[in-house]
């Protein structure tokens, strides 16, 4: 299958290296080309995991996103939330009928990218995808190697509109074939790991991160108290599944951390394993990086809006997003992702699943 890869971030480099490496015709575009000069000397990306390290070639390594796009079946876009709408409106000319844009995970980006598509004029048939996380646990290792610490074992992942969903998952499968069929792009949405791991752990850990250079969140930050909040907190973003209407699974967070529990999102020893690479003992600027950015701004207020619209208390997450507000200096709940911004509070249960079922009108 034919496949383009949008953006230069870790699970931008870690997709383009391991679906290559699968067999498909894989195209990276990256607006820096300077950045993407080293992986156009060597004609591809160096991938290390537990099988080693070896040399993937690319298909198309390039900065002209017309050229990248042409043809292609899937478009894969995993990049942070904040930068969706952006990417979706320089995308709008050069999307064609038939082709799904996957961006995992989403926080309900799918929306807000077909909503920019055709805002861009482009009445095309397209299709939008989001899961609850990235396909990878992964890190860059300098300007060319990527290294991939777990794969996603289970991918559980909507679409919009849900009405071509047999369609899109068809496609999917053939480049991700741990992807879980959701009833919808909210169940999908829903089920976004990263506003439910990541705050807890910035906020409970504000002080080693500002103190010292660089600070394990996963290893000494993931401790019993903090724990307990994400506990807390994943049953608040639980209760708003059913009370929309979602049932199980619900792929709790409590799975992740206790290898006897049900496989979660990466199976039973990837938390271990992501301990073990030291990959991620780095530098967190609580003001910018994307778990303030993407997953608090977006995603926590995200959920907490959702809560309001089904009429959940959820005051771990409210209390959250209130707390990394005062550390920015931001009322991040009144400029975030929101039922609100996005015109959701204004639609009645049966509008929302229309919605969700045909996708939004055109502009």
């Amino acid at each position: 299958m034919e496949i383009a890869v949008i953006g230069g971030g870790h699970g931008c480099y870690a997709a383009a290296a391991d679906l290559a490496e699968q067999g498909h015709g894989v195209r990276l575009w990256r607006r820096d080309g300077a950045a993407l000069r080293p992986l156009q000397e060597i004609g591809g990306i160096r991938l290390k995991d537990v099988r080693g390290e070896r040399l993937v070639p690319l298909a198309l390594i390039g900065t002209e996103i017309a050229e990248v796009l042409a043809g292609v079946e899937l478009v894969l876009a995993p990049l942070p939330a904040t930068a969706q709408a952006d990417l979706a409106a320089r995308m709008a000319p050069h999307l064609s009928d038939g082709q799904v844009v996957f961006i995992p995970p989403g926080t309900f980006g799918s929306l807000v990218m077909s909503r920019a598509v055709r805002a861009g004029g482009n009445p095309a048939g397209l299709a939008f995808a989001e899961a609850g996380t990235l396909p990878y646990l992964a890190r860059k290792h300098g300007p060319e190697t990527i290294a991939i610490t777990a794969r996603a074992t289970r991918l559980p992942s909507g679409v919009l509109p849900a009405d071509d969903s047999d369609r899109v998952f068809a496609v999917l499968q053939q480049a991700f074939p741990a992807v879980q069929r959701c009833r919808d792009a909210l169940d999908a949405a829903l089920m976004n790991a990263g506003p439910i791991i990541h705050p807890p752990l910035i906020v409970l850990n504000a002080a080693p991160l500002q103190h010292f250079e660089r600070w394990d969140i996963h290893s000494e930050g993931t401790q019993p108290g903090v724990r307990a909040v994400h506990d807390a907190l994943d049953a608040e973003r639980i209760a708003v599944r059913e009370a929309l209407g979602y049932g199980p699974p619900h792929f709790p967070l409590a799975d992740h951390y206790d290898p006897a529990r049900e496989e979660w999102m990466y199976g039973n020893i990837a938390h271990e394993r992501l301990q073990d690479s030291g990959d991620w003992r780095e530098r967190i600027d609580l003001h910018t990086h994307r778990y303030m950015r993407e997953d608090v701004a977006e995603g926590l207020v995200f959920l907490v809006s959702a809560a309001a619209y089904a009429g959940v208390p959820c005051p771990v997450a409210t209390g959250l997003v209130s707390l990394c507000s005062a550390i920015v200096g931001e009322d991040l709940q009144a400029a975030g992702r929101s039922f609100e911004r996005l015109g959701l509070d204004l639609l009645d249960p049966d509008g929302l699943r229309t919605l969700l079922r045909r996708g939004p009108e055109p502009a």
